[in-house]
């Protein structure tokens, strides 16, 4: 097994420069979150590895494989280790947990060695509702909000605070910020006074938890998510969504947002769109620029081949 200084090292040897490219990762990051524009538009892509029963050693050496084949801009660490089930009583009888994901704490320890601060890697955190339907299921999670209010009041507030416990020892770790996934926030989940009184407090918990860091960002996840609630009043400087889900042009979002967006292509197509398609997604979401990275809606098909993702990547390192 790899200690810590040997998959450094290791990770570092991975690092090639692109042909013709004025910045580095970090520096063209760096410039879209200071509104000025990069050579070329910063760019990353993702999908689940399916290694939430392996250990970290192997969750962080997938995470920096990919992120080398493909050249990408800034790493989006995945976070499917689950948070721990209630062994006794019901599943919403939880007591915050001081490191409710270990093994995903030590693969970003192990990240940040490997990239050595040559790029930024946000932590991928499930707001505590998502967190609470994997814990019981969408149908549980409702009928409680219905039948017993408080108990799930009680349950989400002990979920946000094990994850905000996880965040702040992740910003430690080296982290950049945290990618926080709402999913939660859409017409046909739940009205928006029940987002505000169920969900909302406890995401600004756990976004609290990161506050300061660079790349925070807010994943308005889903078709019909309450867009409008969430381009003022929430302290994070990137906010992403589908366009291709919403149907809502990176131009508007670009009148509502002072921030950094992040998006523009579609997640479902992306790796096996042509060129030519990819080429007009991404001159539609130039609008947004010069505080625009360049990503998918969410993340793309686990299926995906390697073969399209290099070209994906390809495409996207030509784009100027």
């Amino acid at each position: 097994m790899l200690n810590r200084r040997e998959f450094s090292l290791g990770a570092l040897a991975m690092f090639a420069p692109a042909a013709k490219e004025r910045m580095t990762p970090t520096e063209r990051v760096s410039a879209v979150l200071k509104g000025r524009m990069p050579d070329r538009p910063p760019f990353s892509f993702w999908h689940h590895f399916h290694d939430e029963a392996l250990p970290a050693t192997k969750h962080a050496a997938s995470t920096m494989d990919y992120q080398r084949r493909y050249h990408l801009d800034f790493v989006k660490v995945m976070s499917d280790y689950p948070y721990p089930k209630n062994t006794k009583g019901e599943w919403y009888e939880l007591k915050p947990v001081e490191s409710p994901f270990p093994e995903q704490l030590k693969a970003l320890e192990l990240i940040n060695d490997g990239l050595a601060g040559q790029k930024y890697f946000l932590e991928t955190q499930f707001n505590p509702w998502n967190v609470a339907e994997k814990l019981s299921s969408k149908e549980a999670v409702l009928r409680l909000m219905h039948d017993k209010p408080q108990s799930l009041l009680d349950a989400l507030e002990a979920i946000a605070k094990s994850q905000a416990n996880h965040v702040k020892a992740a910003i430690e770790a080296g982290t950049s910020g945290i990618f926080l996934s709402i999913a939660n926030a859409q017409h046909g989940v739940m009205t928006l006074a029940e987002y505000r009184k169920y969900s909302e407090p406890f995401d600004r918990m756990v976004l609290a938890a990161a506050k300061g860091a660079p790349m925070n960002t807010l994943h308005l996840h889903g078709e019909r998510v309450i867009l409008d609630y969430f381009w003022k009043g929430w302290d994070v400087p990137i906010v992403q969504y589908s366009v291709a889900g919403t149907k809502f042009p990176m131009s508007e979002a670009r009148r509502r947002f002072s921030g950094v967006l992040m998006g523009g292509l579609d997640e479902n197509r992306a790796a096996t769109a042509t060129a030519e398609e990819l080429a007009a997604w991404v001159q539609k979401s130039r609008v947004a620029a010069p505080k625009w990275i360049c990503a998918p809606g969410c993340s793309i098909p686990d299926n995906s081949t390697d073969a399209n993702q290099l070209k994906l990547s390809k495409v996207l390192h030509r784009e100027r």
